[in-house]
């Protein structure tokens, strides 16, 4: 069960590596996904990950991956979580799972409460939902990263049995009220910590995990009561 879990992704350089560590992020993302500015090759990603040392949760991003692909990344450097950011079916997931011995956290794209109704089938075989904004409706754009959100209200009160992790458009500005608003007790971020596409901010990273972190604790005592 994930709590309190920060998650930076397009992590592409040390720097930005060792920023999200020291800030205190739950887990960093490495994109595998030639169209993102933040994608990265093995190699790197085998470099990034030698330096973590069990710091951090190590999470593969992959959209619609071939099985050449994910033996490869979980071969040659062993994540601890893959997400798959595309449309893959709940037995894909389950056939990535097994082929790669790791876990999966699948996202999935909201706009409305109908889309809601994609979350079910996906419960028995991942270990995480991660919910984000639909991609703009325009030819070749990204499944993720784009800085969009969407109506947070869709999610509250969600009961899953498998943990919710909150995406799309969240800054250090806006994600402390997400949080309170959502009770959600896990979020992720990528653009949003950004100075530029792909080129990572350290004090936008602390920011961020500063500010969910005291989120967390406002919810926490809410719930705890007088």
């Amino acid at each position: 069960m994930i709590h309190r879990y920060v998650k930076i992704c397009g992590i592409n350089t040390l720097a930005s590596l060792e920023a999200a560590i020291v800030a205190g992020a739950s887990a960093v993302g490495l994109v595998f996904y030639p169209r993102s500015p933040r994608n990265i090759s093995i190699a790197l990603a085998s470099v990034l990950t030698g330096k973590v040392c069990g710091r951090v949760e190590v999470v593969a991003l992959l959209v619609d991956p071939d099985d050449d692909l994910v033996r490869q990344v979980c071969e040659t450097f062993r994540p601890d979580v893959l997400q798959l950011h595309g449309k893959e079916t709940p037995e894909r997931c389950a056939e990535v799972a097994a082929m790669g011995r790791v876990r999966i956290m699948k996202a999935l794209a909201i706009a409305d409460a109908g889309d809601l109704a994609k979350i079910p089938p996906y419960l028995p075989v991942v270990e995480r939902i991660l919910v984000d904004a639909k991609p703009p409706p325009v030819a070749g754009a990204l499944p993720g990263g784009n800085g969009l959100t969407f109506d947070h209200r869709l999610v509250v009160g969600l009961d899953l049995t498998k943990p919710l992790v909150l995406s799309g458009g969240l800054t250090p500005e806006t994600v402390g009220d997400a949080i309170r608003l959502t009770g959600v007790e896990g979020v992720d971020v990528s653009s949003g910590v950004e100075q530029s596409p792909g080129v990572k901010d350290p004090e936008k990273i602390r920011a961020f995990v500063a500010e969910s972190h005291r989120a967390f604790d406002r919810n926490s005592e809410s719930r705890a009561g007088p």
